[in-house]
């Protein structure tokens, strides 16, 4: 099935209704191909870049399924990301509106004893994280966890994200209090990842979409590489970004940094510049994060400085300008990266910074979207009028925060779960310590193999 209206996939008249009360005209390729199978009752993966509606394609189903049987806890959905949690819940109760759907977000930054009364209510629709999610259940495995046990639907979003590992203990305890005859369902911008361990979660053997025409770069995206020496590849960022905004009034930049600590450095230091700014990382208070997205979709912080996770998935429309301040080594990164630029039949840029150590995964890039990148060549001469106060700001920002308690709560937290996963709380610093030493090396044995090409 690849084109039709809202009014061929089997929904029924009053959602349709409310389909067209929020705008929504024609359905995606993922929706027309995904809500047939899911309301036939079978278990669905979808596979469709960001921004092609992959949402509506597993909460439509599921609002028609609840809109004929409404009980308890109907569906359960899984996100890696508390930010996308609550934008599933606001689209949630939007299109449930007309027959009072009741939808509870459980992400960690809320209070956990008013999430419990949430939960004890039996909300139709919960979606959290799983972190959080199995918190609850393990707080009250005969109360809370049994509320689970007769739901409809679990839903993995960003499933490749939620089953490369990390959440791995938290999954499997929330699994066991899912009954086994759910319908499963799992969407991503990229699911090859999550296909290896898709008998951990999907009962059935499920329907595959893959929206293979969105797998590669869309034609109306523009994408350039600079080429600058690492030392001062931060002088680079601050002139091509000060010229865009400064030639782009309207504009919008989107700068993607590969680790918190280094969004929350340049964040200071394009702050201090007198730049409009925000940055979006879990390193920042849940209040923060929702004011930062906030204020880039209305356009009163016109660039946002964000790490990969922070912004998966998020439905930020409109993003003129996309920046790589380090070159992905996953090229599928880079397709999440660039893909929140050009969107909709839009026109739209992406630039990504490229030191002498980075030759290689250019080459990577290219080779995995089918194009070379063409280089935007830039005046040395005016990036060096910036470079030694952008160094030195850079320099101040980065002992700002080794000052301050930033990274505490990232340490707790995995403190926290490493005593729950049964290592001795003796043993943790120890644990955490040799964690630091592995990772020192691999980043000296990739940075090594990145010199000698």
């Amino acid at each position: 099935m690849s084109e039709g209206s809202f009014k061929d996939l089997g929904l029924g008249s009053w959602l349709i209704s409310q389909i067209k009360v929020m705008q929504i005209k024609n359905p995606t390729p993922v929706q027309i191909n995904c809500i047939p199978k899911i309301l036939e009752g079978g278990d669905v993966m979808g596979c469709s870049k960001t921004g092609t509606g992959k949402t509506l394609a597993f909460a439509l189903p599921i609002i028609e399924k609840l809109s004929k049987d409404p009980f308890g806890v109907y569906a359960l959905i899984l996100t890696p990301t508390r930010e996308l949690a609550y934008q599933i819940s606001d689209q949630i109760i939007a299109l449930g509106k007309p027959i009072g759907i009741r939808c509870s977000t459980i992400v960690g930054g809320r209070s956990q004893t008013i999430q419990a009364l949430e939960l004890c209510k039996k909300p139709h629709v919960v979606v959290g994280t799983p972190g959080r999610i199995e918190d609850h259940i393990r707080s009250d495995p005969d109360g809370i966890g049994r509320y689970f046990g007769k739901l409809k639907f679990l839903v993995l979003d960003e499933a490749d994200q939620l089953l490369d590992g990390q959440y791995t203990a938290q999954l499997k305890s929330i699994f066991s209090v899912l009954p086994k005859d759910r319908q499963t369902l799992l969407f991503s911008a990229t699911i090859t990842s999550a296909l290896t361990k898709l008998h951990d979660v999907s009962v059935h053997k499920p329907y595959l979409f893959e929206d293979k025409d969105e797998i590669k770069t869309v034609d109306n995206l523009t994408q350039k590489f600079i080429l600058c020496p690492v030392a001062v590849k931060d002088a680079y960022l601050v002139y091509v970004v000060k010229n865009y905004v400064e030639k782009n009034e309207e504009g919008s930049v989107l700068i993607f940094t590969h680790t918190c600590k280094e969004a929350q450095a340049l964040s200071i230091m394009f702050t201090a510049l007198g730049f409009s700014v925000n940055s979006l990382h879990s390193e920042i208070s849940q209040r923060e994060r929702m004011a930062s997205i906030s204020g880039f979709r209305n356009r009163t912080i016109r660039v946002l400085i964000s790490t990969d996770v922070s912004a998966r998935g998020l439905d930020i429309p409109d993003v003129d300008l996309v920046v790589n301040h380090n070159v992905p080594r996953c090229t599928k990164t880079y397709l999440h990266r660039v893909g929140r630029s050009a969107r909709a039949g839009r026109f739209g840029g992406a630039l990504t910074f490229v030191t002498q150590y980075d030759i290689t995964l250019l080459q990577d890039i290219e080779g995995a979207i089918g194009k070379k990148l063409t280089e935007m060549k830039v005046d040395d001469k005016k990036v060096s009028e910036y470079t030694s106060q952008i160094l030195i700001m850079k320099k101040e920002a980065e002992i700002k925060l080794s000052q301050s308690t930033f990274g505490e709560r990232k340490k707790i937290n995995r403190r926290k779960d490493m005593i729950l996963s049964g290592i001795a709380e003796e043993d943790v610093d120890k644990v955490m310590k040799d964690s630091r030493k592995r990772k020192n090396l691999q980043k000296e044995k990739v940075n090594k193999k990145a010199k000698s090409n």
